[in-house]
């Protein structure tokens, strides 16, 4: 930016001294309150998972390697969206329906097989031990998306 022009709001610079936006910003508005909830979930889920695979990986592997993916998704769909820009916007898309099948499959494969998870997963029974925000925050997040084109 150079002298007497206006800063550009929501956008964030290439780097380059005088460059064009690089990149728009999706954590404006009601995008900022879900990367918190994301970032919340995200530390969550890491903290849950890495615990579990270094205590007890043993006692349930599936579980808790499950709950190890779902971390990941987590952290890469905040990374997405503090990141910005295009290309992050349609990973965090097809992160977040990523995310949604795997709470569903998960969700659905704990009612039916509760036998195959003796313990439970961020994404068992649709993530009631999250208070269910892990089938709600996919949705939430895709319709924001939809909406930063």
């Amino acid at each position: 930016m150079t002298f007497g022009e206006p800063p550009v709001p929501d956008t964030q610079m290439d780097g380059a001294a005088g460059a064009a936006p690089a990149r728009e910003r999706l954590v404006s508005g009601p995008g900022l309150l879900l990367v918190w909830v994301y970032g919340v979930i995200t530390v969550g889920a890491v903290s849950r998972s890495a615990y579990q695979i270094s205590t007890e990986f043993d006692r349930a592997p599936l579980p808790y390697a499950l709950s190890g993916i779902a971390a990941l998704v987590y952290a890469f769909i905040t990374y997405s969206l503090v990141r910005g820009g295009e290309t992050a916007r349609k990973a965090a898309r097809i992160c977040c329906a990523a995310e949604l099948t795997g709470v569903l499959t998960v969700g659905t494969w704990t009612l039916v097989r509760p036998e195959s998870f003796p313990d439970a997963t961020v994404w068992s029974d649709f993530g009631m031990g999250y208070l269910f925000i892990p089938v709600i925050l996919p949705i939430t997040g895709m319709l924001w998306l939809r909406t930063k084109r």
